[in-house]
């Protein structure tokens, strides 16, 4: 059977309004309903519990960073930024794509800054995506990719990743490919499995694309964020830098999700298109952010390196309580999100026990199915993900509190 999945089905609600299964904008009577986050979050506030469902950390990023942009705002710099974003972070992405990648990119024609990842996603699939063409996904996959699809008007099309390591089937990678396959999105590191794709998947994914003429946007934020393996970014790939956008992000890197400055990059024809989309978004935005990121860009490697092994240790203190409470835990190769299967525990239904956690040991959670389809949903539906961005003394009242699960069930 083909893997295939599309998005929408006939008389369904718009592809805007239902994103995945479990984050469905719809409540059943029709009317606009709540994403499984906020609705987290709010069972999260009310019992007191500790919030591992949304993924933004609890820490401020560098003191440097952050002193830099109020710098800037004292300066004056507090009117619109270029619409490509100021010279001095498109020079600094420049350097950085060179500094740990070897990849030569043009500041001048081959960089865009954009209002976080997420606007650089949703300008670059605009750009390239229309009604009969496909855009193919690993599947989970980040919710506002299905969003932004459904609002191209194109086919979203996935592959399944399944546990315990969440790497694809490479024939079903390839039969999921054909002559509509317009665009594959491509999250490495993966949010929400954690999985780290090697350098043989992503050049499948590369060979197949450029079989079939496809374009490649490569979502990194996570770059950064690998534990014990190393980030190769799709481009840096034989055959990949003529069809390859790539985009990342501040948020992640510097824990400054709240500053939503982004970046892409790519050859300048491919680049052009998504910059003509992204003026009629936001155009430009976050000018002082812009001035403090490109200093951030330009720290040591010891910060670099000092991130992955901080976050490293906050993975392991948590695994330990999901584990004491008798999850079968994924331990993920990168980003900051951990997957835990309920079934040993006799659960299946992994959205009912994530609505009851919150009360049951005080901790949340978002489930897995909230992150597919209905197909994949329910090959997914056993599968919890935490979010491990927080302070060390947080992880530990967390993982104490996991592991009184069992005797609570």
């Amino acid at each position: 059977m083909h893997p295939a999945r599309e998005l929408s089905t006939p008389l369904a609600p718009a592809p805007w309004q239902r994103t995945a299964l479990g984050a469905n904008l719809l409540s059943p009577d029709g009317s606009l309903g709540v994403t499984i986050f906020e609705e987290m979050t709010t069972l999260a506030l009310q019992t007191g519990a500790i919030n591992l469902g949304q993924g933004f950390p609890d820490e401020d990023g560098p003191a440097d960073i952050r002193e830099a942009a109020r710098a800037a705002i004292a300066a004056g710099a507090n009117q619109y930024a270029p619409g490509k974003g100021i010279p001095e972070l498109r020079e600094a992405v420049s350097a950085h794509q060179e500094r740990f990648y070897g990849l030569s990119v043009d500041p001048a024609s081959e960089v865009i800054i954009t209002t976080g990842a997420t606007e650089g996603i949703a300008a670059a699939l605009l750009a390239y995506a229309r009604p009969g063409d496909e855009v193919l996904t690993f599947e989970p996959f980040y919710d506002s990719y299905g969003a932004i699809i459904g609002l191209s008007g194109a086919t979203h099309v996935t592959v399944p990743l399944a546990a315990p390591d969440f790497m694809p089937d490479l024939d079903a990678l390839e039969a999921a490919f054909n002559e509509r396959t317009r665009v594959v999105l491509l999250n490495n590191p993966h949010n929400p499995t954690g999985a780290v794709f090697p350098r043989n998947v992503l050049q499948r994914v590369v060979d197949l694309a450029a079989r079939h003429g496809s374009i490649i946007i490569t979502d990194e934020v996570y770059e950064h964020l690998t534990f014990g393996v190393a980030h190769t970014p799709v481009a840096s790939l034989p055959g990949a830098g003529e069809r390859t956008i790539t985009i990342s992000s501040a948020g992640k890197t510097f824990s400054l999700t709240g500053w939503k400055v982004g970046w892409l990059s790519g050859p300048a024809e491919l680049v052009s298109a998504v910059r003509t989309v992204k003026q009629f978004l936001t155009y430009s935005s976050g000018t002082p952010f812009q001035l403090a990121i490109a200093q951030g860009l330009a720290l040591p490697d010891t910060f670099y390196d000092g991130v992955a092994t901080a976050l490293e240790q906050k993975r392991d203190i948590l695994s330990q309580g999901l584990r004491a409470a008798g999850f079968d835990v994924f331990t993920p190769q990168g980003t900051y999100f951990v997957n835990v299967d309920t079934a040993p525990l006799g659960i299946t239904d992994a959205l009912d026990l994530a609505r009851r956690l919150p009360a049951l040991v005080g901790v949340a959670a978002i489930p897995v199915p909230v992150f597919c389809h209905e197909e994949g949903a329910q090959r997914t539906r056993s599968l919890l993900r935490f979010a491990f961005c927080k302070k060390n003394a947080v992880l530990e009242e967390a993982a104490e509190r996991l592991a009184t699960l069992r005797g609570k069930l």
